[in-house]
């Protein structure tokens, strides 16, 4: 029924996918996969398997319209499989040309298209919205890449119709964003905010590994999928020649102030990089921003530590205390002389505090938290070191900062700020390499004296300096307020004298360079 791709005639038989790639995986710096090289459509022979899944409630003529497009493809009909997520459609949706599984567990877009994914078969996973209509080679085109390296996600190119057959258009959002990042090759970290449910490809093992799709999401499970595979080391793709129709607007087009409404007040708890939904200064969210990890010493020094991270900035850090807790028990013991006494007195301590977990090894990946310290023991950061850290991480988009803290017989002992997306790329290649994570992400040391960290013995009270200066912060923002409107009054003022006839120059004068001399102060 396909057209294999390899029987073009301009295609060389013996150029498989498998045998074109270099020994050396191609690693891709930051979000630039300039580097890759495509091969042209029609003239490379595929391996991979796909399958396609389509989350749908009812709409039963889309689907065939859509699932007829995929019969039509350039990319061998072997190699496609064709999943229909029936999300309790009555009656049941019944498609030529497509496996149907029906959503038991839940209901909505995430679990419809969890659904899909579970029942999948094929080494990538293609999402496509159930009124789409492809273009002969939207697979082929999408699929080059993913032959190319394991961690691509691809997003294909979506034209909005009215009816099939027009020219249609992109959104604007997404017309906006390709031409400002170099279609997303300087999108840096923020590139997965234009993955969408549409259109777009991952590998099956890299969606496993970042956790499958949100199944209580029935919005925004795309936007919060897309930040998962960020964290998982996935470099988003998108593609010109992977063209698409969606017969009618998007819900964003239709409502676009309703849709955001909605999806922000489940973003803020899913997507910590979204800084500017987590405005509050003290709430506690379901995905912290920074977790450090403290690994147990005495009670007083590990006490010390953790205080300090959970005291400064920004207000959404974790931390996870690892030790021996599971040597402790229950039973009978001396509460004042038990050999594993420190480590009991700390689980009480924090038990109840929904920020510290506990932990018997340090974690290999903070995900889907984006960044992840490594505080040496007796080393406390200062109230607003970890804001720092991050900012000079993400000024040049570091994978990965060393603080320098100070000597010892064994070498230099260091804090480690890990960007999470960063090495898991490289553990995708060849292992969680610093050197890897410098090629493809860039790293720096720097010294912990000038970004606050001191000895635990030297750390300030948690309700000491850092409280006072909050609280100044917050007087000073009162006096600009006050300020702001002492100006606004004098304005008015202005403009009402102005307007009567026979005002005074003087007086008029005198006002002016009044309020000029107010704006200069505040």
């Amino acid at each position: 029924m396909n057209k294999p791709a390899g029987t073009n005639k301009t295609a060389d038989a013996s150029h498989t996918a498998g045998t074109s790639r270099a020994a050396r995986v191609p690693r891709v710096r930051h979000n630039d996969y300039g580097i890759l090289e495509p091969p042209a459509l029609g003239t490379w022979r595929p391996e991979l398997t796909v399958s396609v899944v389509i989350p749908a409630h009812g709409r039963q003529e889309d689907l065939e319209r859509t699932v007829a497009s995929l019969a039509a493809q350039t990319y061998p009909a072997e190699l496609v499989e064709v999943v229909v997520a029936d999300d309790g459609s009555e009656p049941p949706l019944d498609v030529p040309g497509a496996r149907v599984v029906r959503v038991t567990d839940g209901w909505g877009r995430g679990a419809a298209r969890e659904t899909g994914r579970l029942a999948a078969t094929g080494d990538v996973v293609h999402w496509l919205d159930a009124d789409m209509v492809l273009a002969p080679a939207h697979l082929e085109a999408h699929m080059r890449w993913h032959h190319l390296i394991d961690h691509a996600v691809v997003i294909g190119d979506t034209r909005f119709v009215d009816a099939p057959g027009e020219e249609g258009v992109q959104s604007e959002y997404t017309r906006e964003t390709l031409e400002s990042t170099r279609m997303l090759k300087d999108a840096g970290a923020g590139a997965y905010l234009l993955h969408t449910g549409a259109s777009s490809s991952v590998r099956a093992d890299l969606l496993r590994a970042a956790g499958g799709v949100d199944a209580g999401l029935n919005m925004a499970e795309d936007t919060e999928l897309g930040y998962r595979l960020a964290q998982a080391g996935a470099v988003f793709i998108p593609d010109p020649e992977a063209r698409a129709e969606h017969v009618g607007p998007s819900t964003v087009m239709r409502r676009e102030k309703d849709v955001h409404r909605h999806n922000w007040s489940y973003l803020g708890d899913l997507v910590p990089e979204l800084r500017w939904l987590r405005a509050h200064p003290h709430r506690h969210w379901r995905v912290p921003y920074v977790r450090v990890v403290v690994p147990a010493t005495t009670y007083e020094e590990t006490r010390g530590a953790v205080d300090a991270v959970l005291a400064g900035t920004p207000a959404d850090t974790a931390v996870t205390i690892t030790g021996p807790w599971g040597e402790l028990t229950d039973g009978r013991r001396d509460c004042l002389d038990e050999p594993l006494l420190d480590a009991r007195l700390l689980t009480h301590l924090y038990r109840y505090e929904p920020r510290v977990r506990f932990a018997e090894d340090e974690p290999l990946s903070a995900a889907p938290t984006p960044f992840l310290l490594r505080l040496p023991a007796g080393w406390a950061p200062g109230a607003d070191t970890l804001s720092r850290l991050v900012r000079l991480a993400d000024a040049d988009l570091l994978g990965l900062v060393c603080v320098a803290l100070a000597e010892s017989p064994r070498g230099v002992v260091a804090a480690r700020l890990e960007r999470t997306a960063a090495f898991a790329r490289a553990a995708r290649l060849n292992g969680a390499d610093d050197d890897l994570v410098d090629e493809m992400f860039g790293s720096l040391w720097v010294s912990g004296a000038e970004y606050g960290f001191v000895p635990v013995a030297e750390a300030e009270s948690p309700a000491g300096d850092a409280a006072r200066w909050r609280a100044v912060a917050a007087e000073r923002l009162a006096a600009v307020k006050s300020l702001k409107a002492e100006v606004e009054r004098l304005s008015a003022e202005v403009e009402r004298l102005s307007a009567e006839a026979g005002a005074e120059s003087g007086e008029q004068g005198r006002l002016t360079s009044l309020i000029r001399h107010l704006r200069s102060a505040g």
